[in-house]
């Protein structure tokens, strides 16, 4: 008898099992990740919610958060819709160069 053959089939078994068992906790992670996200969120921090509006937060409770989407537009969304916040982007410095090249 070869006892290769057997480490063999406990190696295919235990793969696909170890991969899902990977994928699980990561998951898990990734969740708790958002969790504690949408749980430090104040009012005042400009957002991205997870259908991509941008907006910042003018007010929140347990369940609703309030953002102000445009100067006077504020739109109601459920907290657990708020997915990132916005990433600070500041004018740019760079401009290109139009000046016409000396030939």
């Amino acid at each position: 008898m070869n006892s290769g053959a057997g480490l063999g089939n406990l190696l295919v078994l235990a793969l696909p099992l170890l991969l899902l068992a990977f994928l699980m906790f990561s998951q898990r992670k990734r969740g708790r990740q958002i969790q504690d996200f949408q749980a430090s969120l104040s009012v005042g921090d400009k957002v991205v919610l997870t259908s991509g509006l941008y907006g910042t937060i003018t007010a929140l409770d347990d369940v609703v958060a309030t953002l102000e989407v445009a100067p006077g537009v504020q739109v109601r969304a459920d907290r657990r819709a708020v997915g990132l916040s916005q990433p600070e982007s500041g004018p740019s410095t760079t401009t290109p160069d139009t000046t016409p090249e000396a030939s």
